[in-house]
């Protein structure tokens, strides 16, 4: 910041800049594309789980001869998150979040002439990998075109489209099931990623971050900024101020895995973990467990919609981010989520307050996982900040898996619609113990975030 201050007029320092001025309509755009993005992902992400009904039906395979092909995807998608973030810290965000959308709009239209589980499972897989690589890059970049003190209300909004896309894909789903059959969902869900690719080539700028931190041209920076304000063109360098400190020349994997970062990763990766063991517990199985507890199949597929539906909450968390504790908010959520799963495991069979939980319970669950990612951003400095984010949600990847089989193994024990609930309830709570934890290694306040960005903001004039 001192250097940005001695440097004069000529030099700007690129955060100060977004801190002075509005969100303009180029931001908005970059905005729509990375929710566009995400809301896709979510659509391809859950679409197995609402057409795994049919593929029992039309393939006359068990339930827990369902469970890889129902947590391929996710296998996939963790493995694209973990390289996915270390390449965009290389080479940027725009080039591998562009290939990922590619990546996973191919393999999920092919998915959809699949002629056997395996065949499936494998290019689920390949869905995963694209989608996997896709959300981190989404997030970061958008992000990296926020001003501080809206930088968590917009990333948790943009991180909405996957909640979105993934109820989206379950009343689809309800219609042309019926009308073209299970895999008109996979043909739609690879479709509309690859529209999407062409317009992002056209259109979706590099992160000027990351621009700047790897010392590309001053024209280029200038040209993007002068989308956001004019003022960008009497500029003649850019300069980074982090409020996150990196030593050594430090870069991805090495800033989240240092000794200044480690315990907080390990929290974020814990409490994301636990949170995709609850999310993919139920949108996977969901419709399942509904159908058997006396359900009719389509109305038990619009009822597990409503579960991801409620995500768009996440708006007023990062609201309440950008202004008090963000560690202690998404705590609360991920505690108040523990209490209305159980819940909606005791009322089966009142179907009306089944439903009204089914949301609840879904609204407060996915508000809190949808807010993990501004935090996990706000949390790293540039130089690691892409890594940072995949690798959370790579390693939660896992909890997916593991919820995918949870379920399947408590269904085969036998275990009753609401002892399925309780059990699957307790990983809210293991993530609330998380970050307290996080907090109390790494306090932060929202004082202290308005004193910098504050200062950003006095530096811009």
């Amino acid at each position: 910041m001192k250097a940005a201050r001695a440097a004069g007029g000529g030099t700007v320092d690129v955060q100060a800049f977004l801190n002075a001025h509005k969100f303009s309509g180029y931001q908005w755009m970059i905005f729509a594309l990375c929710f566009t993005v995400v809301l896709l992902d979510g659509f391809d992400t859950a679409a197995i789980g609402y057409i795994a009904p049919s593929l029992i039906g039309e393939w006359g395979v068990s339930k827990p001869a369902l469970a890889p092909v129902l947590s391929a995807a996710l296998f996939g998608l963790a493995a694209g998150a973990l390289s996915a973030g270390p390449l965009a810290d290389k080479f940027g965000r725009k080039l591998v979040l562009t290939g990922s959308v590619l990546v996973f709009g191919v393999a999920c239209a092919i998915s959809g002439y699949a002629t056997s589980l395996t065949e499936l499972t494998v290019l689920r897989f390949v869905t995963g990998l694209g989608l996997g690589a896709a959300m981190p890059n989404a997030v970061t970049l958008t992000s990296e075109y926020c001003p501080d003190r809206q930088r968590a209300m917009i990333t948790n909004a943009m991180f909405c489209g996957f909640p979105l896309g993934a109820a989206f894909g379950g009343f689809l789903a309800s219609w042309m099931i019926p009308h073209w059959g299970w895999r008109s969902v996979l043909h739609l869900g690879g479709a509309a990623p690859l529209l999407l690719a062409v317009a992002m080539l056209l259109w979706l700028p590099e992160s000027v971050r990351y621009l700047v931190a790897r010392g590309r041209p001053v024209t280029k920076v200038r040209r993007i900024l002068a989308h956001i304000s004019a003022t960008a063109a009497q500029a003649t360098a850019f300069v980074l101020s982090e409020t996150r400190l990196v030593s050594g020349g430090q870069t991805g994997l090495a800033v989240v895995l240092s000794k200044r970062y480690l315990l907080g990763s390990v929290m974020l990766w814990l409490a994301y973990f636990m949170g995709l063991v609850i999310f993919y517990a139920l949108i996977n199985w969901m419709p399942i467990l509904l159908k058997d507890a006396g359900m009719a199949p389509q109305k038990a597929t619009l009822v597990s919609a409503l579960f991801p539906l409620g995500g768009v909450g996440a708006v007023l968390f990062g609201w309440l981010m950008d202004r008090f504790n963000a560690n202690r908010i998404i705590a609360v959520g991920y505690a108040l989520t523990a209490v209305s799963i159980y819940i909606v495991g005791q009322v089966v069979g009142q179907d009306w307050l089944l439903v009204a939980m089914v949301f609840v319970a879904g609204a407060i669950m996915n508000t809190a996982q949808s807010s993990m990612p501004a935090l996990a951003a706000a949390f790293y400095p540039t130089q690691g900040r892409a890594t940072g984010v995949a690798w959370m949600l790579g390693i939660g990847r896992f909890g997916g898996i593991a919820g995918s089989f949870l379920v399947a193994e408590l269904a085969a024990r036998h275990l009753g619609f609401d002892q399925i609930f309780t059990v699957v309830a307790v990983p809210g709570l293991i993530a609330t113990v998380a970050l307290l934890i996080k907090q109390w290694a790494h306090p932060e306040s929202a004082s202290a975030a308005a004193k910098d960005t504050a200062a950003k903001g006095a530096l811009a004039h």
